[in-house]
């Protein structure tokens, strides 16, 4: 899209709806919308809700056992994962890397149309997500939004306040559908639809501005939020391209912004707050191998071994040090 698409409100949308209702025909299900596969295909609860030209189906699992996923339909794709925690795993959506993320509640994810989604898990908690299956030819959308007509680009992991408060919303007309709401919860799905051209047009205008930001490094806004998002998850393994994604550029294009801003590669960064969070938590009283696993390193010996690289001693060396 070229420009901005417009703000909307539920309450207008909603009058809108109903001031041509007489001339909507029932809701059905989204024509070609399959839905996503498991593997066992009993693994999970599924409650299924459907509106005009939009599905939202509930998921939540109810063994902790190891399953497989995939998808590949005709219908955009948004899942909003409520609860997901995994201990093992990954994530593939056809044109992205490859995400082994182990935490991600309240993480989105959109599949355009015609993507792959594929996976496996072995889930830490009972997983509860919600998948919305959007039609792009939807008969409640207006035609001058060229919906259908737009390439959307695939997104993993993401956060989106404004995307998940109307998903929310709208998943909550699902849990609790009342034929009087039925305008409103049609008026929510097409601001979702709103909302993934705004998200869209987001990332295109980053796209083409990329070249501007690597020319003076990361913006302020992006180097807080990216540090930010370090510091919040030096725990967990933190990939290159879900930095970028906190910054709104490409992998390639983030990595060389990031190093002319802070002097040294992004995941080198990330190692050495993992290693100055150690430093601190060296002077109480957990274990080295407690300590490990609180920045990151699933092995003492790989702690132990990227410590010393950066300090030149151990970390039992360093504590007694302290002493």
């Amino acid at each position: 899209m070229d420009q901005a698409t417009p703000s909307l409100s539920a309450g207008s949308v909603a009058t809108a709806i109903a001031a041509r209702a007489p001339m909507r025909q029932p809701a059905a299900s989204c024509e070609g919308c399959a839905p996503v596969q498991f593997t066992p295909s009993d693994i999970a609860q599924r409650n299924v809700t459907h509106w005009a030209g939009i599905d939202a189906e509930s998921i939540e699992l109810i063994r902790r056992e190891p399953y497989e996923y995939q998808l590949k339909s005709s219908c955009h794709l948004l899942v909003m994962a409520e609860r997901a925690e995994r201990d093992d795993g990954e994530t593939q959506v056809e044109g992205l890397p490859t995400s082994t993320l182990r935490k991600f509640s309240g993480k989105l994810s959109f599949v355009p149309r015609g993507h792959q989604l594929s996976g496996w898990q072995k889930p830490r908690v009972l997983t509860r997500v919600t998948y919305f299956y959007i039609d792009p030819d939807g008969p409640l959308l207006d035609p001058a939004l060229r919906f259908a007509e737009t390439k959307f680009k695939p997104r993993l992991f993401f956060d989106d306040p404004q995307l998940w408060a109307i998903a929310a919303k709208l998943k909550a007309q699902a849990d609790n559908p009342t034929p009087g709401q039925l305008q409103y919860a049609e008026a929510l799905g097409i601001l979702l639809a709103h909302e993934l051209l705004r998200l869209n047009h987001d990332a295109e205008a980053g796209a083409r501005q990329e070249t501007d930001y690597v020319r003076g490094g990361l913006a302020a806004w992006q180097k807080t939020r990216v540090t930010d998002f370090v510091e919040e998850h030096l725990a967990e393994s933190v990939l290159l391209s879900q930095l970028a994604d906190v910054a709104r550029l490409s992998p390639f294009h983030f990595a060389r912004a990031f190093k002319q801003s802070f002097g040294l590669p992004p995941l080198r960064y990330v190692t050495g707050r993992r290693i100055e969070r150690a430093k601190s938590l060296l002077a109480g009283d957990a274990s080295v191998t407690r300590i490990g696993l609180a920045v990151g390193f699933a092995e003492t010996s790989s702690f132990t071994t990227a410590f010393r690289r950066h300090t030149g001693v151990t970390p039992t060396a360093f504590r007694r040090g302290l002493e």
